[in-house]
């Protein structure tokens, strides 16, 4: 089966994702089966279907279990690569694309809020997820959404945003580490709280409940499973259930409750 970006966005339009609308896209090129042109092709879809008052948001991660204090991430935004598939990397490099600053937990954008959204994400950020990272910055607006492209919500970043606004004890490393940031030749030190990784998590235990209370649209494009979440309510809803469960999100809850 062929998909063209005709196909992939009268698949986006079917989730009602609209004109003027904020999306992070999560993506695995490989699910929808043959994509003509490509990651370009999907990146064009996305972006023609919210249009120039919208904006498109990518996950342009560079952490790893590797990460300590001993051995602390370096980070140059027009080189490094990131390792969350074809349709990020590829979306990254576009000439019209801003790539945030932080040192493990980078976003690429595209778009009217792009700049906004990237802001001071790594130069002035304390912590790869907090309030002013721009998965913070999304999940305020109020027409934000996450796209999930032939992937489950276990890739899913923004709930790591969220176990860090309810502060739980497993997700950060304890101590700082001394990130390099280098850009335009230039290198800056920045003493950031790194992800304790490793942790196995379960966030498709949510499914359930954003289906249940209508936040979550689901249909298929080609050969891929898609899923469209408002940012705002899985915020609310997953806050609200790590509040009455600080272990909601782990792998290995049900053994621990």
């Amino acid at each position: 089966m062929e998909l063209t970006k005709e196909d992939i966005k009268r698949g986006l339009r079917k989730l009602e994702l609209k004109k003027g609308d904020v999306v992070l896209v999560h993506s695995s090129l490989s699910s929808f089966g043959y994509v003509v042109g490509g990651a370009n092709t999907v990146i064009d879809a996305l972006l023609e279907t919210v249009g120039h008052k919208g904006t498109v948001v990518v996950p342009t991660l560079t952490g790893s279990e590797k990460l300590s204090v001993s051995n602390p991430p370096i980070f140059d935004p027009e080189n490094t690569p990131c390792w969350t598939g074809k349709i990020p990397e590829t979306f990254r490099r576009r000439k019209e694309a801003i790539r945030s600053l932080h040192p493990t937990h980078s976003v690429a954008a595209i778009g009217e809020k792009a700049k906004y959204l990237t802001k001071d994400h790594g130069r002035k950020s304390m912590t790869p997820l907090g309030e002013d990272s721009p998965y913070g910055k999304l999940a305020k607006l109020d027409n934000s959404y996450i796209l999930f492209l032939g992937v489950t919500l276990d890739c899913c970043t923004m709930f790591h945003y969220v176990e860090e606004v309810a502060n739980v004890s497993y997700h950060m490393q304890k101590e700082f580490v001394e990130a390099k940031i280098i850009k335009n030749g230039k290198t800056k030190k920045v003493k950031i709280k790194i992800h304790a990784y490793g942790i196995p998590r379960n966030f498709t235990r949510m499914g359930p409940k954003f289906i249940k209370t209508g936040i979550m649209r689901l249909g298929t494009i080609g050969n891929s499973t898609v899923r469209l979440v408002k940012a705002k309510n899985m915020v609310d809803l997953t806050l609200r259930a790590l509040k009455r469960n600080s272990k909601i999100l782990l792998a290995n809850e049900e053994k621990q409750n």
